[in-house]
């Protein structure tokens, strides 16, 4: 049941540069913070998982690209929060990407989506060529701007909510990398249920993950959220993963939705 996907986690700034800052509130502080939980959440799920920083340390850009590059990373998460001049004015997620194509396309939407569903606006994907770890890293890559640090209310989302928005990055990231191609071929999902409440499925998906299933929680547009392990582009793979699953005793289906 391994996950054979390395993932660099990016907490973004550090050490000498805190970031953003608002009434004591350090950017870096809050990157860390969310980079870490959603670093365990993965390895649970059997990622493999590569810090850029693990501490208050300071790394250039340049740096956190070398570091992601010989790492041999599949994909690189750069975690960030958001600022603008008048506090209070502006709210909501949005990610980075050098090129709006790809995977990296994808894994922005999914992520944003996700994060949407925990109470931000999402703001969308936005294009920034000249960011040196979107420029510089040899794997697709995306920067998260977690909501804007110098907003009441999304400060008060991510205080509260921290463990479900590191649960929602989680699962966008392994959407993401499980669908990978979708849009080329026709793709089989092993889905072992789907609710109206989040927790509900989190609780699944959680379930799963200790049987050593790559268990995500996919946000669906109807409102409903679906468990789902693995995106297979032969049926008969998603077959055989359905029947581990029957024999483990998870009531399952096939879809290619």
């Amino acid at each position: 049941m391994s996950v054979a996907e390395t993932i660099i986690l990016d907490p973004g700034h550090g050490g000498i540069d805190p970031g953003a800052v608002y009434n004591g509130r350090r950017e870096s502080d809050d990157n860390l913070r969310l980079a870490m939980a959603v670093g365990n959440l993965l390895q649970k799920a059997g990622y493999e998982v590569v810090y850029t920083r693990t501490s208050d340390i300071y790394h250039t850009p340049f740096e956190k690209a070398q570091i992601a590059n010989h790492s041999g990373g599949d994909i690189f998460v750069s975690f960030h929060r958001n600022s603008v001049e008048e506090p209070n004015t502006s709210t909501g997620v949005e990610t980075l990407v050098y090129r709006d194509t790809g995977l990296p396309g994808v894994l922005a939407r999914n992520i944003n989506e996700q994060l949407a569903q925990i109470g931000f606006g999402n703001r969308g994907v936005i294009e920034r060529p000249g960011l040196v770890v979107l420029r510089r890293t040899e794997m697709p890559a995306v920067l998260i701007e977690t909501g804007f640090i110098n907003n009441e209310e999304d400060n008060r989302l991510f205080d509260e909510k921290l463990n479900e928005i590191a649960a929602a990055i989680a699962d966008g990231i392994m959407e993401s990398l499980s669908g990978q191609g979708a849009t080329a071929d026709i793709i089989y999902r092993v889905q072992a249920g789907a609710f109206a409440n989040r927790s509900n499925a989190d609780r699944l998906r959680d379930r799963l993950i200790a049987d050593g299933f790559p268990a995500f929680t996919a946000a669906s547009p109807d409102g409903l959220y679906r468990v789902q392990v693995g995106a297979y582009r032969n049926l008969e793979n998603a077959i055989r993963m359905e029947q581990v699953l029957r024999g483990k005793g998870y009531r399952t289906f096939i879809t290619s939705e």
